[in-house]
């Protein structure tokens, strides 16, 4: 097979976050699944949350039972599956989303059904939100100087969902979706985390990606790198006053606690491409619940150089978009890492050819349940995901119906429900 390879560099210590991408001419491939469980001893939930006054959808809105560290988050259409065991007395939910009213929802209240969730915006009066600290960067040092009292300071097992999805144009070419255990130190700790592989399923439409398939390296453990109180090297540096100008927003509420917005973006002075976003900041415990940036793209060359050690001949990259999206949840006092997302936009240009090819890259991660490492277990060698796994690549395929079993997942969007419905019928036409 005539393999043409790019890959992004990930030498570069601001550019970690984007993992590797690579692209080559594929033939054609057969997935088959390899799991099924039938355990049904707990009960699904679905809804939908909106926005109660304009009805518009909540998209990552939090789902958490009460009482437990059960969780999830909304797809991109505002809908949510919880699947909650049926041992559990009386269970409610709390629903929360960044500049909303929480709300506590029975699941007696779903009797079976699809209900819509409606929260309330947060009236934040600016009077009242005094920011006692003069100058954003004063804030930001002082977050990161209490994140060992404030986030996890024991290790954990957390499992969490893991998706990727890869669309050309408007259409989805590729589909990965995993279920993993991370093995997370103490926020004050050094050391790195590890991730272990539970369940993968795959597809992918090849006729669709123009002879080129897109695969994304480092799967989970790009997501998981995200959690940027864990690894602040992402963007808090020793000198980023130096590289970031830092300036406060309009402040806001989530889970009716008083936030601190500030608004970073790389200097004119400085020439390499670095990031601009929004950091949210809890007034009361000056911990980060929340952050938003992206890569700065408009020197496309210049990011092309940095990160394309190796493409196809006749083949112009450019990386057009590179979002990233981190949550995080309070428990028992302590903050710790919920939900991270990446989004890519490629555009590759070849030569002799009239258009060029966009693709849209998507990588998110939920932690759906959590518990504490008491006796410090670890992972062997063998069994540690590595950063260099191509998820798409360690998954088998979608004609299981009942794949998830009791696992908790980030619901699918209606246009992959479809793509799954189609491959479901392909596979029972092969078989």
């Amino acid at each position: 097979m005539n393999k043409n390879i790019i890959l992004l560099d990930k030498s570069h210590r601001f550019y970690l976050l984007l993992s590797l991408l690579i692209i080559y001419f594929s033939g054609t491939t057969q997935a088959y699944s390899y799991f099924q469980d039938t355990n049904n001893d707990y009960t699904e939930y679905k809804a939908y949350v909106l926005d109660s006054q304009t009805r518009s959808t909540l998209t990552s809105a939090s789902i958490s039972v009460i009482g437990t560290n059960i969780s999830t988050v909304t797809n991109d259409e505002g809908e949510f599956l919880l699947k909650v065991s049926n041992t559990l007395e009386n269970p409610s939910i709390l629903v929360s989303y960044l500049g909303y009213q929480d709300r506590i929802i029975p699941l007696t209240e779903f009797n079976g059904k699809t209900i819509q969730i409606k929260l309330t915006p947060s009236i934040v009066e600016l009077s009242e939100i005094k920011i006692s600290l003069a100058d954003p960067e004063t804030l930001i040092r002082e977050v990161l100087k209490r994140k060992g009292s404030n986030y996890l300071d024991h290790n954990t097992i957390m499992t969490a969902f893991y998706r990727e999805t890869i669309k050309r144009r408007r259409s989805y070419v590729s589909l990965s979706e995993a279920v993993v255990d991370l093995y997370k130190n103490p926020y004050g700790s050094h050391k790195t985390d590890l991730i272990k592989l539970f369940k993968a399923r795959k597809s992918a439409n090849y006729k669709k990606l123009d002879t080129v398939t897109l695969k994304l390296q480092g799967g989970p453990t790009s997501t998981l790198y995200l959690d940027v109180m864990k690894n602040p090297e992402i963007l808090f540096t020793n000198n980023m006053t130096e590289v970031y100008e830092f300036s406060y927003d309009k402040s806001t509420q989530i889970n009716d606690r008083r936030i601190y917005v500030v608004n970073f973006k790389q200097r004119p002075t400085i020439r390499e491409p670095l990031y601009f976003g929004k950091l949210y900041i809890d007034a009361e415990t000056l911990a980060m619940t929340k952050a938003k940036y992206s890569l700065n793209v408009e020197d496309k060359d210049e990011v092309s150089r940095m990160l394309v050690r190796k493409k196809p001949l006749g083949a112009k990259v450019h990386l057009t978009l590179a979002t990233y999206n981190i949550d995080y949840k309070q428990k028992g006092g302590k903050w710790y890492y919920s939900y991270g997302r990446i989004d890519l936009n490629v555009k590759i240009k070849w030569k002799r050819k009239l258009f060029n090819s966009t693709y849209k890259l998507n990588a998110e991660m939920a932690i759906t349940n959590w518990k504490k490492n008491i006796s410090n277990e670890t992972l062997k060698l063998r069994d540690r995901l590595k950063s260099s796994v191509v998820i798409s690549d360690a998954a088998a395929g979608f004609s299981d119906p009942i794949f998830w079993g009791e696992y908790n997942v980030i619901e699918p969007e209606k246009p992959i429900e479809s793509a799954i419905k189609k491959i479901q019928k392909q596979l029972q036409k092969i078989n």
